[in-house]
């Protein structure tokens, strides 16, 4: 299973619409995961037509998509369970934070801090894709890939430009 990983997308605050490149690096999957700070709508309605879609509200997310959306959810993928969820406060340390919104989750996604990270904690993979739009925090503008794969998890930053 081929999972494509957003957070941060900031349209069209940050850039006009999602990168072609990043659109490109999507063809094939299975599902796409959106962690918050969308900004409009519409960005769910591009992705859709992608693949399958399952998303949640961040900080920055206008009015109708904070109530369109909801803070946090576990989605099962595969035969993990992988916990999604925008991520708040100062964006150092935000990590801990997420780590403590689950329980029983193999996998949790995440952004807010535009910084990707891709580690094990306590057993659990924490994987922030960074944002495909906003070099803020980020050494580079980037998403992310996880394919699962029987129990194996592969989980990959991908960088743009």
């Amino acid at each position: 299973m081929k999972i494509c990983v957003l957070s941060d997308t900031h349209i069209p605050v940050a850039a006009p619409e999602l990168p072609p490149e990043l659109l490109r690096g999507m063809e094939g999957a299975d599902l796409i995961l959106h962690a918050g700070d969308i900004v409009e709508l519409r960005v769910l309605d591009d992705l859709r037509a992608i693949a399958p879609v399952e998303a949640v509200r961040g900080n920055m997310d206008r009015a109708d998509v904070q109530q369109a959306l909801p803070a946090k959810k576990v989605i099962p993928a595969q035969g993990k369970r992988i916990g999604l969820v925008h991520g708040s406060g100062a964006p150092w340390g935000v990590a801990n934070r997420v780590l403590r919104e689950f329980e029983d989750v193999d996998i949790i996604v995440f952004g807010h801090s535009h910084h990707p990270l891709n580690e094990e904690r306590n057993k659990v993979r924490l994987f922030n894709p960074g944002s495909p739009t906003d070099r803020r925090f980020a050494p580079y503008k980037s998403y992310g890939i996880i394919e699962i794969t029987d129990d194996t998890v592969k989980a990959e930053v991908v960088r743009l430009g």
